[in-house]
């Protein structure tokens, strides 16, 4: 089906590198697909942490 040869799992992990599925996609679609991640990540971080309420 793909002609491109793809390690097995247990080697990949051995190795120490990450693959993702071959979708032709470039970096930079994966690294902003990782920063939208972390703003989502770090927004709800936010909304469930209570806010102290200020003293005047």
């Amino acid at each position: 089906m793909y002609s491109n040869p793809v390690a097995p799992f247990s080697a990949t992990i051995a190795a120490g590198t990450g693959t993702l599925a071959m979708t032709g996609a470039g970096s930079l679609f994966w690294l902003a697909l990782a920063a939208f991640a972390m703003l989502a990540l770090g927004l709800a971080i936010k909304r469930i942490v209570p806010v102290r309420a200020r003293r005047d």
